[in-house]
């Protein structure tokens, strides 16, 4: 098993229609404005840009993300990644009653030096430190989509 690598998925019920939900997850520039674990975000163009995550464990993952795929029809936003790490991430929109079932797939490989030589006593910190984001990045989704 390689400890470095991850796989995750979180399912998001969002009470807005799928257009709506995608329009925000579409300008990630603005995502430190409602998710307060991404830090910062850097654009570099009109389909990469530079992303600092941190979360409860005290250290910062910094990575470029490109966009690879951007379906509005479909509901569907995929990214690549590199750096601290390496891999992918999509959101994938389905309607669901009123509102919106937000689900979103990541597969990295984790390069950041410290991440890597803690892999395997911390990994089920790391998991839980994941799912602790995104927690807050769901609520923090849903309140902004309240918001405007």
């Amino acid at each position: 098993m390689d400890w470095t690598h991850y796989s995750f998925r979180s399912l998001w019920p969002v009470p807005a229609p799928p257009a709506a939900v995608y329009a925000v997850l579409e300008r990630v520039e603005d995502y430190p404005r409602w998710w307060p674990q991404v830090r910062s975000v850097t654009r570099l163009n009109d389909t990469t840009g530079v992303l600092t995550v941190r979360s409860l464990v005290p250290y910062d993952l910094i990575f470029t993300g490109r966009a690879a795929r951007r379906d509005p029809a479909a509901g569907v936003l995929e990214i690549t990644m590199s750096g601290d790490l390496d891999g992918w991430a999509r959101w994938t929109l389905t309607a669901d009653g009123a509102g919106t079932l937000a689900q979103y797939d990541q597969v990295v490989d984790v390069n950041k030096p410290l991440l890597r030589r803690f892999a395997v006593p911390g990994r089920p910190v790391f998991r839980v430190n994941h799912r602790l984001m995104m927690r807050a990045g769901r609520r923090g989704l849903a309140a902004y989509l309240e918001a405007v």
